[in-house]
């Protein structure tokens, strides 16, 4: 896996644009990479719905979608529905911030995860936004289309 290098920055060594864009590109580069691991592709609702070409055009085709995935993302886990996997009861879960990132990346239209972090807080009056971790029907039955569910988070115990 590469490592992201960040080097102290001189002036004579361009502007803090130039600094920057070089910065995103590796970060750019060592996520391509590791989206190409295989691990990556193992038990991972992330890899499968960005595999789903109808998923994604759902997501790219309405900001109400992208907000409820986002939400239903948020204070839950996800259990995939394999055999092995349930038996093992292995679950998928991220960070809300993660979650806006994972949006964003699916959308594909220069966003970033701060365009759905904490979107569902407050009052939403644009479109049918709903708070952090709320799973809507229709997310849970697209889900469940990929072949996942919502699921209790398991016991810490």
């Amino acid at each position: 896996m590469s490592t992201i290098k960040i080097e102290p920055h001189h002036e004579s060594e361009g502007t803090d644009d130039d600094f920057f864009d070089d910065l995103r590109g590796q970060w750019a580069r060592a996520e391509a990479e590791r989206k190409q691991q295989p691990e990556f592709k193992v038990n991972n609702m992330e890899y499968d719905m960005g595999q789903s070409e109808w998923f994604v055009s759902k997501v790219r085709g309405s900001d109400d979608y992208a907000q409820n995935l986002y939400a239903a993302l948020c204070n839950n886990t996800f259990q995939k529905q394999d055999v092995w996997l349930v038996l093992k009861d292995a679950h998928w879960s991220c960070s809300w911030r993660y979650a806006g990132g994972l949006v964003a990346d699916l959308r594909d239209a220069g966003e970033d995860y701060m365009d759905w972090y904490c979107s569902g807080i407050g009052d939403k009056t644009d479109g049918n936004f709903v708070g952090e971790g709320n799973v809507t029907d229709e997310i849970a039955a697209d889900l469940a289309l990929l072949g996942w569910r919502v699921s209790e988070y398991p016991d810490s115990e």
